[in-house]
């Protein structure tokens, strides 16, 4: 006999049986239970809404044994790990069951809250762990005190090993991370005297992604979002009485270009690269779709705000990711790169990972503003937004109806505790 989950999976309940399984008043065990309630609260239009709440306030004793058991589903386990579903009593117990990978409690630590670090630092394995220790290290809400506590466990563990990787993000400078710092390139000091950005720093970048560029090395610059979304009106200024057929001939006429530029590889001069034609002067756009993956990495770390604005955008995440190690990076070209839809999403992982960036409040919000921002990154974020910032979100019928209902749900709860005072 099929058990009622495998049922639910294949929509054979009834309706009325659906909604007692989002209330959780099923005659089925505990664990069956809370298997049902989690797949309707992920994949349930429907009902998803009222298994939410029902899981929010479960039993703890019986979630508590959930969630130590190394058996329990693991869609189960990701959703108690998950930001946004956490419930404090139950990190004890997920952070020390085998069943929670590593790297999973590395993409939490990124974004967790002052009460989760203190439980994780706390927590055995997470202490024997150079690649968690290394992500947590990573968190832009981390007190000095466990800075320098996290730092002594790498340095105590000689922990030789990359981070753990996880989706849509790059290696950290583990050793830099051990000494307490931003890896170099990740800061002004790396910019010598007259202003320009040192080899050192390019060749740096060069080596420690050097597969991802050989992987890479001829493909052509190609805009996420298109040609057209690029360049906009900017490199194509339109008067009242053109027609948008000429600027996408425009268009056309560039991406042509590029094409033309990435067919010929061969014809690049290794020095020469971004020489325009004798007597002519390349724009920023035709300087970039003559360059290929490690003129474009170069330039992504030397070049200046209009070169970085569109190299940002490059389809080639090594290169996008490149832009913001540059030692000449401003805090306002992140504020707008946090709000853009058209970058990679590891881009938009890559930013948190940068203490620096996450100083700025308006960073965090344009993140958390971002329909393009992962939801496990949008939602580790929002408690730190500001009560009218939360409102607004919650009115943004752009982003994920699962971060608007948050926002809403904080700001009630912000306004209700601000009333009492």
């Amino acid at each position: 006999m099929p058990r009622t989950i495998d049922l639910i999976r294949a929509s054979k309940l009834p309706s009325n049986m659906m909604q007692f399984a989002a209330k959780g008043a099923l005659q089925v065990s505990a664990d069956e239970n809370i298997e049902i309630l989690v797949y309707l609260a992920k994949h349930n239009k429907i009902f998803g809404d009222t298994a939410r709440l029902t899981l929010a306030g479960w039993d703890e004793k019986a979630s508590l044994a959930a969630a130590s058991d190394p058996e329990t589903p693991r869609e189960v386990l990701d959703y108690f790990i998950s930001p946004e579903n956490l419930r404090s009593r139950l990190l004890p117990a997920l952070l020390e069951n085998s069943s929670v990978s590593d790297s999973e409690l590395a993409r939490f630590a990124i974004s967790a809250s002052g009460e989760s670090i203190e439980a994780m630092l706390r927590c055995a394995r997470v202490r024997a762990s150079a690649g968690i220790l290394t992500a947590l290290r990573a968190n832009p809400y981390l007190k000095a005190e466990q800075s320098s506590a996290i730092a002594g466990l790498l340095n105590t563990s000689h922990a030789e090993t990359a981070p753990i990787p996880f989706a849509g993000e790059v290696k950290v400078d583990e050793a830099a991370v051990a000494a307490g710092v931003e890896p170099a390139h990740d800061a002004g000091s790396a910019i010598d005297e007259s202003g320009e950005v040192p080899d050192e720093a390019v060749s740096s970048y060069l080596a420690e992604h050097a597969t991802e560029i050989a992987a890479e090395q001829d493909k052509p610059f190609q805009p996420v979002g298109g040609i057209v979304d690029l360049l906009g009106t900017d490199y194509f200024p339109v008067s009242e009485n053109k027609q948008m057929s000429e600027i996408a001939g425009s268009a056309e006429n560039v991406a042509a270009e590029s094409a033309k530029a990435a067919s010929a590889p061969a014809a690049r001069s290794k020095h020469g690269s971004s020489q325009a034609p004798p007597g002519q002067r390349d724009n920023a756009m035709q300087k970039i779709n003559r360059l290929d993956v490690k003129d474009r990495i170069q330039l992504a770390l030397k070049g200046n705000k209009e070169e970085r604005s569109l190299l940002i955008r490059d389809g080639t995440k090594v290169v996008a990711l490149a832009v913001l190690e540059a030692p000449k990076l401003s805090d306002g070209e992140v504020e707008k790169f946090a709000l853009q839809k058209n970058v990679l999403e590891a881009v938009l992982r890559q930013i948190p990972l940068k203490r620096r960036f996450m100083k700025n409040y308006i960073v965090v919000r344009n993140l958390v503003s971002n329909p393009r921002t992962p939801l496990d990154l949008g939602m580790g974020l929002m408690k730190h937004i500001q009560i009218q910032d939360l409102k607004n979100i919650s009115n943004n019928k752009e982003i994920s109806e699962t971060v608007r209902k948050m926002a809403m749900k904080l700001y009630k709860q912000r306004l209700d505790a601000a009333n009492k005072k």
